[in-house]
């Protein structure tokens, strides 16, 4: 089994990024097992791969301010959730991938859903029912969607990424407040390579194969709320990308210029008109904010069911009682 040298560590808002991946990796396309879309997205920046990045996101994420907006540009594939409905959606979005102009970087998030106390408290419960693992860090995976992005990619993505995160008992969580705060968050990243053509020919073995992911996952995961770390192997520093200081900075003066020229033409501050629709526009960019913080909060996602146990079930059930 092929595996990338398998540490890396980001800090979020501070002085350094050190990972090990061999280069020849970032040549061609691939799947990534993740459960954090802030910090995989990051992690993407800082390997030079945010712009050919894809992710598997529910509808209404689409919505959000900026944030949502750039993923629809992008071309993200957006689920509604029920498998009736997102089947042929699924896998018209993931053969479309073939034709991508440059090697992307296609992000699954298999659990379906946030992190929260009372959905590990379900999926515990259903797993207790069905006599599986019982999951202490991780929810169950939903694996149609994954069994799906195999079946359908196998043939042009030669390898998948299970990765996982964890955070040092000493760092505030990353949260989008935290990041808007610019308080400093350190996130270990735990990523191991997996050869597309070692894994199981038909879908239940994938579906298992998945599932077997996640108990080694749920493991490591012990690990590091032991010990605090994921490995003893030394780190290599990765550095900032230097290219996206240049864009983010280009647009800031580039917009900063703009708007600047835009009120002393328009004397938009010398009339009471023009001063309360300054003012109303701060507090639409506010509110938008607002809700982007809110939607971001792990305790504000969709509340935890358990559906009635199914004998040919795989996975955790969904809120709609369809498994993802």
């Amino acid at each position: 089994m092929g595996t990338s040298n398998l540490v890396l560590t980001k800090k979020l808002g501070g002085d350094c990024s050190s990972y090990v991946l061999e280069d020849r990796y970032f040549s061609t396309s691939e799947i990534f097992l993740v459960a954090h879309f802030l910090l995989i997205m990051l992690s993407f920046q800082r390997s030079g791969c945010l712009g050919s990045a894809v992710a598997v996101m529910k509808k209404s994420s689409k919505f959000l301010p900026v944030i949502g907006w750039s993923m629809w540009f992008s071309e993200y594939l957006f689920l509604e959730r029920s498998w009736a409905k997102d089947e042929n959606t699924l896998k018209s979005g993931l053969q479309r991938l073939k034709d991508f102009p440059r090697p992307f970087w296609l992000a699954l998030f298999v659990e379906g859903t946030r992190f929260t106390l009372p959905k590990l408290l379900a999926a515990q419960e259903y797993a207790a029912s069905q006599g599986l693992p019982i999951p202490r860090n991780v929810l169950i995976p939903r694996t149609k969607g994954f069994v799906s992005a195999v079946s359908n990619m196998r043939s042009f993505v030669p390898a998948i990424y299970d990765v996982t995160l964890a955070i040092p008992k000493s760092s505030p969580p990353p949260t989008m407040l935290n990041l808007f705060k610019g308080k400093s968050s350190v996130v270990h990243v735990h990523i191991k390579r997996h050869l597309m053509k070692e894994l199981p020919e038909t879908e239940d073995g994938v579906a298992q194969w998945c599932k077997d992911i996640f108990v080694a996952k749920d493991a490591l995961l012990d690990k590091h709320m032991t010990e605090d770390t994921f490995s003893d192997q030394e780190l290599q520093d990765l550095g900032r990308p230097k290219k996206s200081l240049v864009v983010v900075t280009s647009w800031a003066c580039l917009l900063t210029s703009g708007a600047l020229k835009f009120l002393q033409r328009s004397s938009l501050l010398s009339s009471r008109k023009g001063i309360a629709f300054a003012m109303s526009s701060l507090a639409v960019v506010t509110l938008l904010m607002y809700i982007l913080i809110r939607f971001s909060q792990s305790e504000r996602s969709t509340t935890a069911k358990v559906a009635a146990a199914k004998p040919k079930y795989e996975g955790k059930p969904s809120e709609t009682g369809d498994d993802k």
